[in-house]
């Protein structure tokens, strides 16, 4: 099979490849997939540059998300179940831009037929991790705020966009002066610029407060980390809950402990594959119906801005990294028809 793969990790443009590899047999409790599509996130990037989560066992084979269709079941009840099903394939471990990816079954979900091969491919990364995180873990209530950075991200503007139409107001923390009215034309009730590079902390801290007044902030979801992120943690209202789902600055967030002692303050690690693992397969069935349908309101769709071949990686991780990119890019492994 065709795959793209790297041997050693180091800037992606550098070390990814396009190569041949044997297909592999699934084993009990494991299914074969024909991949169809899988985006290009953040997460692939730096698990390319041994800076994610997860050590890659080289030679190694990217891409954490993804659709394809099952075609063979090593045995078990759910590979029997999905076997020619349109399914997500959330690989914890790694190797979905290839033409084939063998998995535990529990890691495939079967996908509405109402989805373009687009929107099944992008699927859980950014929809579901929207969704879980404000409605599931934080349980954002209407009328409440809800801080969060790197807002002009594909998420971020999920995450406006579900505010809007569930009720909850979003805070929305930016770098770039040019998206606040951008996000604002989105739904975004309101935006602060800040550069954790160039501002303090207190600049922050009244900012937030000249948009928030007197209301209490009890809900923030922060990817950036660093001095950003522990910005975020000083705004934060007695009892309060803080996500942390990424390391975008890769520097590690502050806190002084009479912060957590005093305020009663709360920070938290939320990573999807871990929260997945833990759920059962009806809680999984339920949530692709919702998100499924929040897809198709246009709540949760993914915007998408171009798509490559296997054989175009480096022009797609090239394309990826683009300052004030907009969009998604996927690498395709069959026709859109499919």
């Amino acid at each position: 099979m065709k795959c793209v793969q790297f041997e050693s990790v180091g800037e992606p443009a550098d070390v990814l490849q396009t190569g041949e590899r044997a297909v592999s047999s699934p084993k009990h409790g494991e299914v074969r997939v024909r991949m169809l599509a899988s985006p290009l996130n953040p997460s692939d990037l730096m698990f390319v540059r041994g800076t994610y989560g997860v050590t890659p066992a080289l030679p190694q084979i990217p891409g954490f998300e993804g659709v394809g269709v099952v075609e063979e079941s090593g045995g078990g009840l759910r590979g029997k179940l999905f076997m020619g099903k349109r399914v997500a394939v959330l690989n914890k471990s790694g190797g979905n831009w290839a033409e084939y990816a063998v998995v535990p079954a529990d890691q495939v979900i079967p996908l509405s037929k109402s989805l373009s091969l687009e929107q099944a491919a992008t699927f859980f990364v950014n929809p579901a991790t929207a969704w879980i995180m404000t409605q599931e873990v934080l349980k954002v209530p209407p009328g409440a705020w809800l801080l969060q950075t790197a807002a002009g991200s594909s998420l971020g503007r999920m995450v406006i966009r579900l505010g809007k139409s569930l009720g909850f107001r979003t805070l929305n923390v930016v770098r770039n002066p040019d998206q606040a009215s951008e996000l604002e034309a989105a739904g975004a009730t309101a935006v602060v610029v800040f550069d954790a590079a160039r501002g303090t902390q207190e600049d922050f801290r009244a900012a937030v407060r000249q948009v928030l007044g007197d209301d209490p902030l009890q809900h923030a979801i922060d990817p950036v980390g660093g001095n950003t992120g522990s910005a975020v943690l000083q705004c934060l209202s007695h009892s309060a809950r803080m996500l942390v789902f990424g390391t975008l600055s890769e520097q590690p967030i502050q806190i002084s402990p009479r912060t957590l002692m005093t305020n009663n303050v709360k920070v938290e690690g939320f990573w999807l594959g871990n929260f997945m693992e833990s759920k059962g397969l009806l809680f999984k069935l339920k949530l692709v119906r919702r998100i499924t349908q929040l897809i198709n309101d246009g709540v949760l769709a993914s915007e998408i801005a171009d798509r490559f071949s296997l054989d175009q990686v480096r022009e797609a991780v090239q394309a990826v990294e683009q300052p004030n990119r907009a969009g998604k890019s996927l690498i395709v492994m069959a026709p859109s028809s499919s």
